[in-house]
């Protein structure tokens, strides 16, 4: 296990772009907390881990928070929930002004999540996190030119979505 001052520096550092990937994948603040604190879990107990630098590190942070999301997803207690508890728990989750239905953020957070994965989380990693396809493609181990036309596709749906 990793020391506490590790963890700590770690949370302090990456926690902000860990939260938005949660935040791509679920509308339910309980569902981004779960994957948040999987993900620095995961990174205590990865103890052989060694990371080249701060990107390498923050590279490794952000590819196991999707995973921590799409496993979550994938969960059969997922598969059990009807569409009018997913909207009421949605409703009441919702505590940020700025994630309330009909305000811009959620109508783009609501866009991206309506993605297929990919294109997702390579647009995610583009607009928001600001990685090249060339970084991208090392993160999700694709070839760079795959990586662009997710990246471009991705970009022509989300337009669609929001126009």
């Amino acid at each position: 296990m990793r020391s506490p001052s590790d963890i700590e520096r770690v949370v302090g550092t990456h926690a902000d772009a860990v939260w938005r990937v949660c935040a791509l994948y679920f509308p339910s603040e309980a569902d981004r907390q779960d994957a948040f604190q999987e993900t620095f879990v995961a990174y205590a107990c990865a103890e052989s881990t060694v990371f080249a630098d701060g990107e390498h590190e923050k590279a490794w942070l952000l590819r196991v928070a999707a995973n921590k999301c799409k496993d979550m997803l994938r969960a059969a207690s997922r598969r059990d929930l009807s569409l009018d508890q997913a909207d009421n728990a949605m409703a009441l989750t919702c505590g940020n002004s700025e994630e309330q239905p009909g305000s811009e953020t959620f109508m783009v957070m609501e866009a991206m999540r309506g993605l297929d994965d990919p294109p997702r989380t390579p647009l995610y990693l583009s607009l928001v996190e600001g990685y090249t396809a060339r970084e991208i493609a090392a993160l999700v181990d694709a070839p760079a030119n795959t990586v662009s036309s997710w990246i471009t596709r991705g970009r022509a749906l989300l337009k669609e979505a929001l126009s």
